[in-house]
């Protein structure tokens, strides 16, 4: 009795977790360096799980090494699986906007390179125009004076980063703190959106 109820159990989450997984979406956003993408999004309500990677490049499984050498075409992104009912792709967006400078087409704060661009990288049709919608509107409110420079470019290959970049906010909280203010990125976005 008890093997065939453990079955029965197995089988139930199998089949839970599957229906679960298959209600969530995929948002992949690039803002500079993927330790400072990561906490804005893994906090919030809704996400499923968030993953530091590289993706927009040529080179098959970059590592770190090569990717911050700008010389695979690659971005430090982050993939965000998250469940449309419990938060929006608009919300993520917002989220985004408020995490990076949208203004800055060489880099993102102390890093600087094509490897650090701001970039939405959009999941079908519904994503890309939600994307332009969103950057659109922040264009038009005029909240930068500089332009808007986030690119919007169709989503390929994500290939996630080793193990050690992975939550590196909660691994190393010290050294993050002191590389999110060092960088110049905690006092941008403080002056910019100081109810965040």
């Amino acid at each position: 009795m008890k093997t065939f109820l453990k079955t029965i159990a197995v089988i139930f989450f199998t089949i839970y977790s599957t229906i679960a997984l298959a209600k969530t979406e995929t948002a992949t956003l690039a803002g500079g360096c993927f330790w400072c993408m990561f906490p804005p999004f893994a906090k919030q309500p809704g996400i499923v799980k968030v993953t530091a990677g590289y993706t927009g490049g040529t080179k098959e499984n970059p590592t770190y090494e090569e990717v911050s050498s700008g010389s695979t075409g690659h971005v430090e992104a982050v993939e965000i699986v998250f469940d449309p009912d419990k938060i929006t792709y608009e919300k993520i967006l917002d989220r985004f906007w408020r995490s990076n400078d949208p203004t800055d087409a060489s880099g993102q704060f102390a890093d600087r390179g094509p490897q650090y661009r701001s970039i939405i990288f959009y999941h079908g049709d519904k994503q890309k125009e939600l994307a332009q919608k969103s950057k659109d509107a922040l264009e038009k409110s005029k909240h930068f004076k500089s332009k808007i420079v986030t690119q919007i470019l169709p989503a390929g290959k994500f290939w996630p980063a080793e193990d050690y970049h992975q939550d590196y906010y909660l691994k190393n909280p010290v050294h993050f703190q002191l590389y999110e203010k060092g960088s110049g990125r905690e006092d941008f976005l403080k002056k910019n959106w100081p109810e965040k």
